[in-house]
């Protein structure tokens, strides 16, 4: 496919999951991808096996200097900067809210929310001297929906999704679409780092998680990271000219309610039990 040729998009957390997926699928659809990561073997690896304008720099996307820095590259090496991808992540810390840590509070929201705002505040006045852009940020059902991730994890991430809605409505005026995709359930090494393993344990995870994730939503399998790219993939193209402002839920149906088959199971518990008190 062709539908991102010679656009120039900048991914952050592209050295592994969701976002070397994305990554990926930019470069295969024709864009000059710049990946930003801080894990500089992979994201040099990663580099190397894109070709073409494919470019790599290390990116601490917590610090505005750093995010600006990668905003420069892109338009010293290609002029323009078409598609910005916020998707730098963390686990964040988990357990009940009394045993969070201050500094892991602060940590987790620097990756995952401050990382964005920094994304949107540089990428913003290049787009809007274009007259055209898009920014896509990688939010969470998580933010949508109570249970599905840590508190911290998923404060930030109901951030990430109001802060589109809110950037949304400044930027479109300019031609800019802001846009963000809510992933469900997705096999990547970010569950095994959530619970300390290291990147390469992480990297085994990955098969074990898919079996885990596979029961969680009608759709009867776990998500993958190539599902989000392509919806990310859409959000960056053309095609997507007149979205803005939106969420994209990406996650098998999972936030829509409870199985069909455990509310039979319910149903069919209640019913043995209805019969047993007539009996």
């Amino acid at each position: 496919m062709t539908r991102l040729q010679g656009k120039v998009a900048i991914v952050t957390g592209a050295a592994s999951g969701i976002g070397e997926a994305i990554a990926r699928r930019f470069a295969a659809d024709g864009a000059n991808v710049v990946v930003a990561d801080v894990q500089d073997t992979r994201g040099q690896a990663l580099v190397a096996s894109l070709g073409g304008e494919a470019s790599y720099l290390h990116c601490d996307v917590g610090r505005e200097d750093a995010v600006r820095a990668l905003v420069e590259h892109a338009l010293e090496r290609h002029g323009r900067v078409d598609v910005m991808v916020n998707n730098a992540g963390s686990p964040g810390p988990s357990g009940p809210i009394e045993g969070i840590d201050v500094d892991a509070f602060d940590a987790v929201v620097g990756v995952l929310l401050r990382s964005v705002f920094l994304g949107i505040k540089h990428a913003a006045p290049v787009m809007k001297r274009q007259g055209s852009g898009s920014i896509v940020s990688t939010a969470s059902v998580a933010g949508l929906r109570t249970g599905f991730g840590p508190h911290i994890y998923s404060a930030a991430k109901a951030a990430v999704i109001h802060l589109t809605h809110s950037v949304a409505m400044e930027l479109g005026e300019s031609g800019v679409r802001v846009n963000c995709i809510c992933p469900g359930g997705i096999a990547t090494p970010i569950f095994g780092k959530g619970y300390g393993l290291a990147p390469e344990a992480a990297d085994r995870s990955v098969p074990l998680m898919k079996q885990v994730l596979a029961g969680m939503q009608p759709l009867r399998r776990a998500g993958l990271p190539e599902d989000i790219a392509n919806a990310a993939a859409w959000l960056a193209s053309d095609d997507a000219s007149f979205v803005n402002g939106h969420a994209l839920v990406v996650d098998g149906g999972v936030i829509g309610g409870r199985l069909w088959s455990e509310l039979q199971q319910r149903r069919e518990m209640m019913e043995t039990a209805m019969r047993s008190l007539a009996s």
